[in-house]
C-alpha cells in the first residue's frame, strides 16, 4: 500500500469558516484516500464546527500525534488547550481568537519539526485578532519564519497548471516597488527555480512579471525594467536558470497557464494575487517554500460573514491538503538535484 503522509491542518481562527471548512474538508469521502488527517486545535471549536455543518464525525482528542488513529469516521485532533476559547463568538473580531489561532499553528510547527508530521496545512487567520492578542506577526509567513527561524520564506500559488511565486507580498505598492533590487531579484528567482526542482520539475523555465504597463515600453511608462528588471534576469540566467523577462504582467500569466513557463514571479501581492483568483478563485492553494517543512493553505480569508452558517465551501481545503499530501510524497523521495539547486 502506498504511504499516506500525515498531514497536521490547523483550525485557523475560530471565529471564521476555517474551522467549518476543516471538518468538511477532514469528513469527504477523497481526503482519507492519500494521506493520514491530523486536526490541530481545540475540542469545543471542532464540535461546534460539526454542529453548524451538521456533520456526525467522532472527535477522537490527542496528547501525542503517535495516539491518533486515523480510522474512518473519526477525526483525530491534536489537542490545544486555550481558556475562554469556548466563549468565541462566530463573525467577531475577539483577541482569545487570536491567541487560540497562534497557539494552535505553534502546536503544529512542533510536530512539524520533530517529524511527526509530514506537513502542514493551515487554515486562514485573523490579523485584527492576532493584533488584539498581541501576536506581533501579521500572517502566516511571518509566524512560520519566526517559529522555524527561517530568513524570508518564498511564497508559491498553484492554480491548476498556474504556478506564481512573489517578490514581496503585504506591502503597500509603494514599499514593494522601492524594495525591488537586482539582487534580491535574482536570489528569489534562484530559490524559486531551486523550489520546483524539489517539487519535481526538471530544469524549470520561469518568466519574470513587468512592474509597468507594456513591460515599460522601452522607457516610455517607467525604467524599472531596464534599470532594475532586465539586469536581474540576466544574473538569474548566469547562475543557471531558465527564465525569460520582465515581460508584461497582462499576459505573463495567461501564456504561464498553457505551459510555456513553469511559473511566473510576481513583483507584489496583488499583481499575482488577481492573476490566480480569477484563473480559479476556490482552487488556488498557498505553499510556503523554504522552511524545514512544506506548508500548504487556502488562499481566501475568514469570511466572517458567513462564519458559523455551515455554507463555507471546503474546496480550497481540500486542495491544500491535497497538494500537501502530493509534494510531501515528492519530497519523502528526494526529488531535485538540478542548475537552480546548485545556484543556491
Amino acid at each position: 500500500m502506498a504511504y499516506r503522509p500525515v498531514i497536521g491542518i490547523t483550525l485557523g481562527d475560530p471565529a471564521s469558516i476555517g474551522p467549518e471548512i476543516v471538518v468538511k474538508a477532514v469528513a469527504g469521502p477523497v481526503i482519507r484516500n492519500f494521506c493520514r488527517p491530523l486536526v490541530v486545535g481545540d475540542a469545543a471549536t471542532v464540535r461546534r464546527a460539526l454542529a453548524s455543518t451538521s456533520l456526525s464525525l467522532a472527535v477522537h482528542p490527542v496528547a501525542r500525534v503517535a495516539d491518533a488513529r486515523f480510522v474512518p469516521g473519526e477525526l483525530d485532533l491534536l489537542e490545544v488547550s486555550v481558556p475562554g476559547v469556548e466563549d468565541v463568538v462566530w463573525g467577531k473580531v475577539q483577541a482569545v481568537a487570536g491567541r487560540a489561532a497562534f497557539a494552535c499553528v505553534e502546536r503544529a510547527v512542533g510536530a512539524a519539526l520533530e517529524g511527526e508530521v509530514d506537513a502542514l496545512t493551515t487554515a486562514p487567520l485573523q490579523k485584527e485578532a492576532l493584533k488584539a492578542a498581541g501576536i506581533p506577526f501579521v500572517g502566516h509567513t511571518e509566524i512560520l519564519a519566526s517559529l522555524t527561524g527561517t530568513d524570508d520564506p518564498l511564497t508559491m500559488f498553484e492554480t491548476k497548471e498556474l504556478r506564481i511565486f512573489f517578490l514581496t507580498r503585504h506591502l503597500s505598492l509603494t514599499e514593494a516597488i522601492r524594495r525591488i533590487t537586482v539582487e534580491g531579484t535574482r536570489d528569489a528567482l534562484v530559490r524559486a527555480a531551486a523550489a520546483l526542482e524539489r517539487l519535481g520539475a526538471e530544469r524549470p523555465r520561469l518568466a519574470l512579471a513587468a512592474l509597468n504597463p507594456h513591460a515599460g515600453e522601452n522607457g516610455l511608462f517607467g525604467d524599472e525594467e531596464a534599470r532594475l528588471l532586465a539586469p536581474a534576469v540576466a544574473a538569474t540566467r548566469e547562475a543557471g536558470v531558465d527564465v525569460e523577462g520582465p515581460l508584461p504582467a497582462d499576459s505573463v500569466f495567461w501564456h504561464a497557464a498553457r505551459g510555456r513557463y513553469d511559473a511566473v514571479m510576481s513583483l507584489y501581492h496583488d499583481q499575482g494575487h488577481v492573476a490566480a483568483k480569477m484563473y480559479d478563485f476556490e482552487r488556488t492553494v498557498s505553499l510556503t517554500h523554504g522552511l524545514p517543512f512544506l506548508r500548504t493553505s487556502v488562499d481566501h480569508g475568514t469570511a466572517f460573514d458567513i462564519a458559523g452558517t455551515g455554507t463555507a465551501s471546503p474546496v480550497s481545503m481540500e486542495e491544500a491538503i491535497s497538494a500537501a499530501a502530493r509534494y510531501a510524497g515528492v519530497l519523502r523521495k528526494g526529488t531535485g538535484t538540478g542548475a537552480a539547486r546548485r545556484a543556491r
